[in-house]
């Protein structure tokens, strides 16, 4: 009857958990998923507020060129758009707005998407995480360039 307690870690994967939260930690990551010979396991925390990343966002993002119709990005919290349908970054990561480099865009202005189709991309610890669309709209706004890094809770695209 050793086997009662099936959702307890051994302790090899005690020790895997408690490494990947101290990598979560020393990264400024939100969350981290791997799966190894049948073992998934997903480590995440709900991050209020990063203090690391935006210190290394500021210098690497140009702000100025970054306002083709989203004037409002840099505050962020008083964008009308934002209530409206704003899909978020649920990670800190770099985005990539095309599937490789020098094809076309996942989603321009204007096209119209379906619940799940993939928005961008977020890389994330050399991960590519497809944002997918969590309704389906009409993309009002791209609020991010390619290649550029994001913040969790960062409005990306805004779908009405």
């Amino acid at each position: 009857m050793a086997k009662d307690k099936p959702d307890l870690p051994s302790s090899g994967e005690q020790a895997l958990i408690r490494e990947l939260a101290t990598l979560l930690n020393e990264t400024g990551l939100s969350e981290i998923e791997i799966e190894k010979s049948g073992l998934k396991i997903r480590v995440a925390r709900h991050l209020q507020m990063t203090t690391l990343a935006p210190a290394v966002q500021a210098p690497a993002v140009a702000a100025p060129p970054v306002t083709p119709g989203a004037t409002a990005q840099p505050s962020g919290a008083g964008e009308p758009g934002e209530a409206a349908g704003a899909v978020k970054s649920p990670m800190v990561g770099t985005v990539y707005l095309c599937p490789e480099p020098g094809s076309t865009p996942f989603v321009e202005v204007g096209a119209r998407v379906s619940e799940g189709q993939t928005l961008l991309i977020i890389e994330a610890m050399k991960t590519m995480n497809h944002i997918p669309a969590p309704r389906s709209g009409t993309v009002k706004q791209v609020l991010v360039e390619n290649n550029q890094p994001v913040e969790y809770g960062e409005p990306l695209i805004v779908l009405e």
